[in-house]
């Protein structure tokens, strides 16, 4: 297993969609934190606070294990916010966690 970086980048006035697709989105994250893969999760405020409001986020950042580069891209095709549209892209990069050990 090795670690990858998935960034989910919002569409524009997404945060209905984003909000209708957070708990099945939730969930997916919960299971790779169950089986002891998930580093961190969470999303961009679109605005310098930690509760937005209706301004929303720009995007959600989860760094996880994964078996190769095709399974991270394959889970993160099928994540909820990619499938209701809330993501307009997802970048998924190879990952080298050094800190902390």
């Amino acid at each position: 297993m090795r670690f990858y970086v998935i960034n989910g980048e919002d569409a524009p006035n997404s945060l209905e969609k984003r909000m209708i697709a957070r708990p099945a989105h939730l969930e997916r994250i919960k299971a790779l934190q169950n089986e002891g893969r998930l580093i961190l999760a969470g999303p961009y405020p679109a605005i310098d606070n930690p509760d937005p409001g209706p301004a929303g986020f720009s995007g959600s950042l989860i760094v996880a294990e994964f078996a190769s580069l095709e399974a991270a891209q394959s889970w993160a095709e099928a994540d909820p916010y990619v499938i209701s549209g809330v993501f307009s892209k997802v970048t998924v990069k190879p990952f080298k966690k050094v800190l902390p050990n």
